[in-house]
């Protein structure tokens, strides 16, 4: 499988409680974080260490085909895979949309956190210039989308742009990564993942955290449901009204699972914002 070279630049919760809340979802969400996804048509190798590949997931029919390139979340821990995002992923594929379900370094592997987590977003994403030598995919219609701490990385890359972006689709997003080292968010995971406190290292929170990058070109679609208890909905509205190029879409009642649930009534607004590609 091709290899190819990277670039960059420059309430607590832990596992057990992550699980706790999902389980007071309407449908079981923790099946979500524990069930096999479809399997995907490829799972392909972007860099030489383990975690450095992608899941493809492509549509029916002869293409060309839009494409979302996805970023999971779990805190940007080892602990969460790629795996549960492969059923929202297979959801997209058979709505016309292929997917690229990128893995990364994460914290708890060899170079994962900060940088080489970040890296590796941007890595994964130029890959599919490669991706699209082999396999009918529109480089002119490409969305990069991520959820929780995925949310993050999908919005700290617009601002790299390693491909031409039509926009992007952050579901309940860490947006503000010094609300969330203040909150206390993941049982500090926002530490674990920059390497310290905002006091400590603030540039490298400037760099990173996609509030602070603001303004954004890319055109913006946060969706957030109002009552997520792990990444709280405050933080979108406060990133949706400081931003100038960004839509908020709340989903009343909804937590932190179902926007990536495909059996949930919510998933269907989810997906309508994939499908529409007038940003």
């Amino acid at each position: 499988m091709p290899l190819l070279g990277g670039r960059y630049n420059g309430s607590s919760v832990t596992r057990r409680q992550f699980l706790h809340v999902a389980t007071a979802s309407p449908l079981a969400a923790q099946d979500i974080l524990r069930s096999s996804p479809p399997k995907a048509d490829a799972r392909v190798s972007y860099g030489k260490a383990p975690a450095q590949f992608g899941d493809l997931r492509m549509p029916a029919g002869a293409g060309p085909h839009p494409i979302v390139i996805f970023y999971h979340g779990g805190f940007w821990r080892n602990t969460y895979s790629l795996d549960y995002a492969g059923h929202a992923c297979a959801a997209l594929a058979r709505a016309g949309v292929a997917t690229w379900n990128v893995e990364y370094r994460r914290i708890g592997d060899a170079g994962g956190g900060w940088p080489g987590t970040l890296d590796d977003a941007v890595h994964g994403a130029e890959f599919i210039t490669i991706l699209a030598k082999r396999y009918s995919i529109d480089l002119r219609r490409i969305l990069v989308a991520g959820h929780s701490a995925g949310g993050q990385l999908a919005l700290w890359l617009t601002i790299q742009r390693p491909v031409d972006l039509r926009g992007v689709v952050a579901l309940a997003p860490v947006s503000d990564l010094r609300r969330a080292f203040a909150l206390h968010l993941g049982d500090g995971a926002v530490a674990q993942f920059i390497g310290g406190s905002p006091d400590r290292l603030p540039q490298r929170y400037a760099a990173t955290s996609p509030i602070q990058l603001l303004p954004i070109s890319v055109p913006q679609r946060i969706i957030h449901g109002t009552k997520d208890d792990i990444i709280p909905f405050e933080m979108s509205e406060r990133f949706a009204q400081a931003s100038h190029n960004a839509k908020l879409i709340p989903i009343q009642g909804a937590g932190h699972f179902e926007l990536v649930d495909p059996r949930t009534r919510d998933w269907k607004i989810v997906e309508k914002n994939f499908l529409n590609w007038e940003f």
